[in-house]
């Protein structure tokens, strides 16, 4: 059981009731009481979990003076009331060092959506359009706006690549475990002889940036303009409205002609530049703390998977996590909660280890 030192929890108490005393004298310039705000609403439920341990500590010390007693039936009841009192204090030591771990800054952000068709040819672009439609799904469930910013068709349905916008409450926090390669297992309709195939699509989530995270230099950029390309008929621009930009000093390239209008292309474009540039920052920050830099997903190679829908027995299984769920129809429309609660729910586990040991 992680214990937060007895010192820790009296200097977090002590900050807060110095916050509130702050706010209610009155004197505290706007700018000023803003900030004082903000932290005592991001202190005080810290505070009140820190309480709780403190008062679990010291029913936990009065309860095992008592089963000292010489009255026997004064020890059964105390060692009764000792084994309740240990399980609530476990839960109340580990939710009070939840709350202490460091936060990322990026959980509350927005975040950029992008899936690739990987390893299977059509079938593969058909997947990457059910994990779109999957996410869509669950966006409706969260009350989340999911729009999309930029899709490549595949002639026989899906998407070779598609990328989308995600706003809402949390949606950074919810969705970064979902990067990785997800891998399906089934028999495509257009497979004759009823064989099982195997294909891959890759998903990134990245937390979009804001105009104050990062300034790209006008110098920096290469910004070309051409006709946009596309199926026959009404489908095709007849103006010059595509929009390329490189970012010389990364090599980082965004296409975008969706929009019949240029301007629109080109905002959208700085948008998805914007988001890959801060998180390329995130994790060059990354790689210094670790040592190690971290790659969000793979080739789309079949072997590299976090996930695998298999048709057949319908089931999920997240390899990260040994977790198996038979709920696959479930899944794909939307219902996501119990796979990534249980991967949220790892994530600080492991955290929790490390602060532990």
């Amino acid at each position: 059981m992680i214990s937060i030192p007895a010192d820790r929890i009296a200097a977090i108490e002590a900050r807060r009731d110095e916050l509130q005393a702050q706010m209610a004298t009155g004197d505290l310039p706007g700018d000023r009481f803003v900030q004082v705000s903000k932290e005592y609403a991001e202190l005080e439920p810290v505070a009140v979990a820190a309480g709780e341990v403190r008062r679990l500590r010291a029913e936990t010390e009065s309860l095992q003076a008592m089963a000292q007693d010489s009255d026997e039936e004064m020890r059964a009841m105390a060692n009764e009331e000792l084994r309740a009192n240990h399980d609530a204090l476990a839960s109340a030591e580990r939710g009070l060092a939840l709350s202490l771990l460091p936060r990322d800054a990026a959980d509350e952000r927005p975040a950029m959506l992008e899936i690739r068709a990987g390893t299977g040819g059509d079938e593969a672009a058909l997947f990457a359009g059910d994990l779109l439609r999957m996410y869509q799904r669950y966006a409706e469930r969260m009350g989340w706006r999911i729009e999309l910013i930029s899709a490549s068709s595949s002639e026989a349905g899906g998407f070779k690549e598609v990328v989308a916008s995600v706003t809402g409450t949390g949606v950074f926090a919810k969705l970064k475990f979902e990067s990785g390669v997800h891998r399906v297992q089934r028999v495509p309709a257009t497979e004759a002889g009823g064989r099982i195939h195997t294909s891959a699509a890759t998903v990134a989530v990245l937390p979009e940036a804001e105009d104050v995270d990062l300034k790209i230099d006008e110098k920096d950029l290469r910004i070309d303009i051409f006709r946009a390309s596309g199926p026959g008929g009404q489908g095709v621009n007849t103006t010059d409205s595509a929009v390329r930009i490189t970012h010389l000093p990364t090599g980082t390239i965004v296409i975008q002609q969706d929009e019949r209008s240029q301007i629109k292309n080109k905002a959208k474009a700085m948008k998805v530049l914007r988001t890959r540039l801060y998180e390329r920052e995130r994790e060059r920050l990354a790689a210094e703390r670790t040592g190690a830099r971290r790659s969000m997903v793979g080739s789309g190679d079949r072997s590299e998977r976090i996930r695998t829908y298999n048709f057949g027995q319908g089931r999920v299984t997240d390899h990260r996590i040994n977790l198996t769920l038979h709920r696959l129809p479930e899944i794909l429309e939307g219902e996501l909660d119990e796979l990534i609660g249980a991967l949220i729910a790892q994530d600080e586990a492991d955290r929790l280890a490390q602060l532990d040991g």
